[in-house]
């Protein structure tokens, strides 16, 4: 599979590559689609090989939060230890664009950490890196003020999309910040008193 090869973050030895392609299942989403719901048993690791995915926790009322991206090269460190402990998901999963999933049955996860130990060094680096992100959620959350947050959320989805301009609704942004829209619209009013944004129908440009 050419597309294992191009991915920068999966650094693995051509045997692991060799037994991923062996192993998975490729599938593609549509930017919206959903990928996994929260209280689903997991079947299967996603590593996402094009596009990205945003990984959201809902509460009891409906309301979400954004706690990370997963970008290509990349996999959900929720899905691995749900999974391998037969598990349901805590998490829900959306594609961010148009995405290729590699998935990878379960049982077939845990004969590749016996037979590659590299493997389970990539776990090993996904978990550190998924764990700093929630603790970037917990310290905004905790500590940050909306206007910080939302300017910082702006600037990271930038980033994800190589694009200073975002086509989002202010409903999506207060969803993925677990605010409310008239929050959003007044702090993006500020924002572009400020010089920070210009404003657009759906549409946000960093300035």
């Amino acid at each position: 599979m050419e597309q294992l090869d191009n991915i920068v973050e999966f650094n693995t030895s051509p045997e692991v590559k060799e037994k991923l392609v062996q192993y998975g299942n490729v599938k593609t989403f549509a930017e919206g689609d959903p990928i996994l719901n929260e209280n689903a048993y997991i079947r299967a690791i996603p590593i996402v090989i094009r596009g990205s995915i945003r990984v959201l926790r809902t509460d009891e009322e409906g309301r979400e939060i954004l706690l990370y991206y997963i970008k290509a090269g990349e996999s959900c460190i929720m899905s691995f230890l749900g999974g391998m402990h037969h598990d349901t998901s805590k998490v829900k999963a959306i594609a961010e664009e148009e995405t290729e999933i590699l998935f990878i049955p379960i049982d077939k996860v845990s004969s590749l950490i016996k037979e590659f130990p590299e493997w389970l060094d990539y776990i090993f680096r996904l978990y550190h890196k998924r764990f700093e992100e929630l603790l970037e959620v917990v310290n905004a959350v905790a500590f940050k003020k909306m206007d910080e947050r939302l300017l910082n959320f702006i600037k990271k989805k930038s980033e994800l999309t190589n694009s200073h301009t975002l086509y989002v609704t202010h409903e999506q942004l207060a969803n993925e910040l677990g605010t409310a829209r008239v929050v959003v619209s007044r702090l993006l009013k500020q924002m572009e008193d400020n010089g920070l944004v210009r404003l657009g129908r759906n549409k946000i440009t960093l300035v």
